[in-house]
């Protein structure tokens, strides 16, 4: 038996798709390689384009800057749910952190949330997220801030015409409500869906394209399985998150936008559909989510 190995090791490279597809989430600025490297490794598998996701003001600066040097990374800027109450409740990890002069409060949330308006302003920022909600790791006490900064995002992304990346753990209800109050942009994307099969009836009555990630894999997730089986072919997206959700058999290890190739090929299973027409679909779907025109490599 060959020794099994270390959760650090990368996965392989996986056979490639025959037609191209898109990772509509995922985070460079958190992967073990350099851009290029990552770039190279995924195009080499038919990953032709990645949707580089900024979670902070930095993350978000980040993010707009590799867009702009590389035409196929699409920008996403925003303050995720967790970040917001990290600012108000003058977290030093939070406000501090992200260079915002003011120490807490609503008007150190204001401060930032007018830098995401700036980054959503830039033409190669293609959506404003991740936010929403996330009421598993923040408490009661962060509820307010997580649904101001939401509510705040869902207008910098109708304002400038940007696809809405959506963050929902454990929030589905308030998430659907505060869309529903707000009224939801054109284009709204729930990142790495977690809900069940009920809810994604309820999103492609909306027409909220749902993006599964490798979680999707595993095998306590039969629920996401049941949502993609009635999730249209028309609003299925795929993507990493990685590093996180790497997709069995590699779970634990480190994930890249090179493994989309294994979730879409579980996802065509659960689909009942054949690998090159569920990837013609994504590819499609992930152009008019983002607003890409002919951008995707």
């Amino acid at each position: 038996m060959s020794p099994k190995a270390p959760n650090d090791t990368p996965p392989p490279l996986p056979e490639p798709l025959k037609v191209p597809v898109a990772d509509s989430h995922t985070h460079l600025d958190m992967q073990a390689t350099t851009v290029d490297e990552a770039l190279e490794r995924a195009a080499s598998v038919g990953v032709t384009a990645v949707v580089q996701v900024g979670c902070d003001l930095m993350g978000s600066r980040w993010a707009a800057e590799t867009a702009r040097a590389y035409e196929n990374v699409h920008a996403a800027v925003a303050l995720h749910p967790n970040e917001a109450p990290r600012i108000v409740l003058g977290d030093p990890e939070g406000g501090a952190r992200q260079g915002v002069r003011a120490p807490g409060g609503e008007a150190a949330l204001d401060e930032a949330l007018g830098e995401i308006e700036r980054l959503a302003a830039l033409p190669y920022v293609r959506a404003v997220g991740e936010t929403g909600l996330d009421h598993y790791r923040t408490g009661p006490e962060g509820i307010t801030a997580q649904e101001r900064s939401f509510r705040a995002h869902i207008e910098i992304a109708k304002r400038h015409g940007k696809a809405l990346v959506i963050h929902d753990r454990e929030a589905h209800a308030d998430v659907l409500r505060i869309l529903e109050e707000e009224g939801a942009p054109e284009r709204t994307v729930f990142h790495c869906y977690s809900g069940d099969a009920a809810m994604a009836e309820i999103c492609a009555a909306k027409g909220y394209f749902m993006s599964f990630a490798g979680n999707m894999t595993f095998k306590n997730a039969q629920p996401l399985r049941d949502a993609l089986a009635v999730a249209p072919l028309e609003l299925v997206l795929v993507e990493t998150d990685a590093p996180f959700l790497t997709p069995a058999p590699y779970r634990g290890r480190p994930n890249a936008p090179y493994l989309i190739p294994v979730t879409v090929r579980a996802m065509a299973q659960v689909k009942s559909v054949s690998e090159d027409a569920l990837a013609t679909a994504i590819m499609a779907n992930t152009v008019r989510a983002f607003g890409l025109g002919g951008e995707t490599g």
